[in-house]
């Protein structure tokens, strides 16, 4: 409960506009969060104030939407 509550009360401090999803594996602790953020060190940070990065792996994989990857690939962007 406590790091529910630190993770949204510094998000913004890391440039996290937005948490699109969060969810969780307890039988394997494992968490997936789904972010809106500018970087992915701004993420990592976020992770071990909140204390995510504590007791967990994070791995963090940035992603982009399908439309705009290929926008770029046909050089419409």
């Amino acid at each position: 409960m406590q790091i529910d509550e630190k993770l949204k009360s510094i998000s913004a401090k890391y440039n996290v506009s937005k948490i699109i999803g969060f969810y969780m594996s307890v039988l394997e602790h494992k968490w997936m969060i789904i972010v809106e953020a500018e970087s992915a060190h701004d993420i990592e940070t976020l992770c071990i104030e909140a204390g995510i990065s504590a007791f967990n792996t994070v791995k963090i994989v940035p992603l982009n939407n399908f439309d705009v990857v290929m926008k770029r690939i046909k050089g419409t962007s």
